[in-house]
């Protein structure tokens, strides 16, 4: 994280140069590329492994320069005041004049776009042309990345530059939803929908159907260790590594705990850097304790449910 500065002028030139960097935000970290670029977006595609059909979220650095490539309405514009920059994503109209590479959106009519936290994200869009197309750091359908080792273990020498913001505090990837219609969840993420729909007053459909590839984040099989995963586990079996969400006094080399106290928060944050500990030891199968269907704990009950999918 050192010399922060130079290593964004040092991103920057990658990705003048339609180059892949990773770059963190306060979710998950990002594999990231001028998203107004064809030559600059297949790539994003080719290292992740990624279908051509899953559209990626493009990430901006203001109101402004989103209005080059979207329509905004009151909905919007209600919850960008409250939560941007943040863990939220908005699908929106895109407007014919958009530069939007259509390899971006698989050629729909929409795209999904958020504005990061994370202050190397923003720095970093605030000095660049044109916005950035980022999935998760990752190969399609494994783990996502929260720390620069992760997406340094993910892609070995295959990607041209990380710039390291340190892990990811909020440690799953944003909550999704579309503004196309009525507003609908497409995802579960960073956000609580007890917030948003605080905020809109009204009832929000949750969608997340992996069916429909409106959004990323749908597929059927996705944030996977690639070994087996036992949900709603009361113990262990024989050489299978337990993952409980509380610090208890009965400890086993086989026990992994999420949070210290307990709290679903820093619970999200670990999750990953949990499960990818886990499968370095290389075990063969993962039982979890129980997580609390409430707050950001349903949405750690949809990653775990989506890598627990064959």
């Amino acid at each position: 994280m050192k010399n922060n500065h130079s290593n964004i002028k040092k991103a920057k030139k990658y990705l003048d140069k339609n180059k892949c960097v990773a770059v963190p935000t306060e979710t998950v970290y990002g594999l990231a590329a001028n998203a107004y670029s064809d030559e600059a977006v297949k790539k994003i595609f080719h290292l992740k492994k990624r279908p051509k059909n899953n559209p990626l979220i493009v990430h901006y650095s203001n109101l402004s320069k989103l209005k080059d490539d979207c329509h905004v309405n009151n909905n919007f514009l209600n919850l960008y005041k409250t939560f941007c920059p943040g863990p939220i994503t908005f699908v929106l109209k895109l407007k014919r004049s958009s530069k939007i590479s259509k390899i971006v959106t698989n050629s729909k009519k929409t795209l999904a776009i958020r504005f990061p936290k994370h202050s190397v994200a923003n720095k970093l869009l605030k000095i660049l042309d044109y916005p950035l197309a980022a999935p998760s750091a990752n190969i399609s359908s494994k783990l996502s990345s929260v720390k620069a080792v992760d997406v340094k273990e993910e892609f070995g020498n295959k990607i041209d530059y990380i710039l390291d913001g340190g892990q990811s505090k909020i440690g799953v990837e944003s909550t999704i939803i579309s503004l196309v219609n009525n507003p609908t969840i497409l995802r579960l993420g960073g956000l609580e929908i007890s917030k948003i729909r605080k905020i809109l007053k009204r009832k929000i459909i949750i969608d997340t159907n992996p069916n429909k590839k409106v959004a990323p984040g749908q597929s059927k099989l996705h944030y996977s260790p690639g070994i087996h995963i036992r949900m709603n586990a009361k113990k262990p079996k024989k050489d299978e590594a337990y993952i409980l969400l509380k610090q208890n006094k009965n400890r086993s080399a086989h026990h992994y705990y999420l949070s210290k106290h307990g709290k679903l928060s820093d619970a999200a944050k670990n999750l990953y850097t949990c499960l990818r500990k886990i499968k370095n030891k290389g075990y063969k199968s993962i039982a979890i304790q129980k997580i609390k269907n409430i707050g950001i704990g349903k949405t750690i009950n949809d990653r775990l449910y989506r890598a627990s999918n064959k």
